[in-house]
């Protein structure tokens, strides 16, 4: 059945700015699918969600499975339709050299880092393109565009991740569907207040801010789309 309100689909709602999105586009009026290898670890972002005054789904999938990507996304289809914004928020870090990471290590960084977003885009594109409207955004990091000693494998999922965002873009743009890559430069810390900044708590940055971000990129007029959008604190180095 398809809902008669806006919702967006966040996978890979973790607690920390998965949390922070799912609030901030819930503030907003939008229903939140929450998506994450197990539910139990989102339940309480969903109670935060309806506290708000707005419906949520908690959805377990492995990002890395297109045959449970396919089925979670049908599910919530199924409930409320085509999403009005998909967040892919997903990531995995495993610190290691080429020599230390095996294989086995390497292609999972990869898969959830990269394969899950195209993997997601494959299964849900058809029907927002079919609607003509939506965003799609996706969150990168540092290791976007500078891969630092000792993390390959997330370096490689990320530069993967950036150059899937870039051709989604200009792929579907025309079609009416807005792509965004979201590259953090710089450390996420707590989610507080978002009160006058001091230097003591510019060090890190905070993902309330980071969703407030995503929002209007969600909300950008189609005659003045960010393709790119690069956040740091005003203090880090770049």
């Amino acid at each position: 059945m398809k809902a008669s309100h806006s919702y967006t689909l966040i996978i890979g709602a973790g607690q920390g700015l998965g949390r922070s999105l799912a609030l901030k586009f819930a503030q907003e009026g939008h229903n939140i699918a929450l998506m994450a290898r197990k539910t139990q670890t989102i339940e309480n972002i969903a109670s935060d969600v309806m506290a708000l005054n707005q419906k949520a789904l908690c959805i377990a999938a492995d990002v890395t499975d297109i045959g449970s990507i396919t089925k979670s996304i049908q599910q919530t289809q199924s409930e409320w339709g085509t999403p009005d914004a998909v967040i892919y928020n997903a990531g995995a870090l495993q610190p290691g050299t080429v020599i230390e990471l095996t294989p086995e290590q390497f292609e999972s960084l990869w898969k959830v880092n990269c394969m899950g977003a195209f993997l997601v885009a494959n299964t849900i594109l058809p029907a927002m393109i079919a609607r003509g409207s939506g965003s799609f955004l996706l969150t990168g990091a540092t290791a976007s565009i500078r891969a630092s000693a000792k993390v390959p494998g997330f370096a490689v999922g990320k530069f993967g991740l950036r150059a899937l965002a870039q051709s989604m873009a200009r792929e579907y743009g025309p079609q009416g569907i807005h792509v965004a890559h979201v590259l953090l430069d710089g450390m996420i810390g707590n989610a507080a207040p978002l009160i006058q900044s001091t230097k003591q708590n510019l060090r890190h940055m905070n993902p309330n801010a980071i969703a407030a971000e995503y929002w209007k990129l969600h909300q950008q007029h189609p005659t003045t789309w960010t393709s790119e959008l690069d956040l740091r604190t005003a203090i880090e180095h770049f």
